[in-house]
């Protein structure tokens, strides 16, 4: 019961998140990448949290499952990457059953970093 309870919180403090303020200055962008895997300055791919949930993003659609054996989706929703790097995603918390933003910037080609809109910070990490 207690990754679950840890699932629940970051799949709360997902939901509720909004802006991301990192403060300094972001990596500067990479070349593309003309081959057949994801480009790196691309979140496209599968990540990884430290709380047991991995996240896929495919074509502008975004999941979030757990890595416990279930498989259970806790989220999912769009995502979009403006001109300044901003990934922002429209999430809907199939915990709290609720919808919000996340935004989340390319740390460098291995870390996503996010922000919710009460301060928490997470980070996901690039899967094979």
């Amino acid at each position: 019961m207690k990754i679950r309870n840890a699932l629940a919180l970051l799949a709360a403090a997902a939901a509720l998140s909004a802006c991301v303020d990192f403060g300094g200055s972001r990596p500067p962008p990479m070349a593309t990448n003309t081959g057949v895997q994801p480009r790196m300055n691309s979140v496209e791919g599968s990540w990884a949290d430290s709380n047991g949930l991995n996240s896929t993003f495919t074509a502008g659609r975004f999941e979030t499952h757990t890595t416990d054996g279930t498989n259970q989706q806790m989220a999912s929703g769009t995502y979009t990457t403006d001109a300044s790097g901003v990934i922002q995603i429209d999430l809907y918390s199939n915990i709290k059953r609720t919808s919000s933003k996340v935004n989340c910037f390319l740390a460098n080609p291995s870390q996503l970093n996010c922000t919710s809109e009460t301060g928490g910070h997470f980070s996901l990490n690039r899967q094979g």
